[in-house]
């Protein structure tokens, strides 16, 4: 039984000779995709929205998106912390030297 079905691999054929044009754009950043990759994974999610027959996204794959989520909030707390301390011009404490 064939993994994907002939829509979607015009698709990703589509996807791949755009990407290999320059005019392949990711969805997030719209910054041009150079990854061979991610142009199929574009194609694929294609084919999907249009309900062609293609496998569903890796449990893997939206597992990491997931962790990543999870981590962001520590990380965006800390960067934030870091710019407030800068605008206010606070200064680590120095140990004072007596003479």
């Amino acid at each position: 039984m064939a993994k994907y079905s002939k829509k979607a691999g015009e698709k990703v054929k589509e996807a791949l000779h755009e990407m290999k044009q320059g005019k392949l754009k990711s969805g997030g950043s719209g910054k041009k995709v150079k990854s061979r990759k991610q142009a199929i994974a574009i194609g694929l999610s294609e084919a999907r929205a249009e309900g062609a027959k293609a496998p569903k996204k890796s449990k893997k794959a939206s597992a990491k998106k997931a962790a990543k989520k999870k981590a962001s909030p520590k990380k965006a707390a800390k960067k934030s912390a870091k710019k407030s301390a800068k605008k206010s011009g606070a200064k680590k404490n120095k140990p004072i030297k007596n003479k």
